[in-house]
């Protein structure tokens, strides 16, 4: 397939894509909801615990004994 044909068919693919409505079950989805659907919405504890400012303070640190011993 040539450039043009093939951009033409993506075209055709993501219209299709972009206004098909699939038939929603509404009760489905409302029982889905009700139940929780098993997502988590919430960082565990230790996912949002960051070591990374650790070491760039330690860093830091060390930089400016490097400048205070340049003087």
């Amino acid at each position: 397939m040539g450039r043009g044909r093939q951009k033409a068919k993506q075209t055709k693919v993501a219209r299709e894509l972009k206004y098909f409505t699939p038939a929603t079950d509404y009760r489905a989805l409302e029982k889905e909801l009700k139940t929780g659907g098993g997502i988590v919405t919430h960082a565990t504890p230790d996912l949002a615990v960051d070591d990374e400012d650790d070491d760039l303070d330690e860093w830091s640190d060390e930089d400016e004994d490097d400048e205070e011993d340049e003087r």
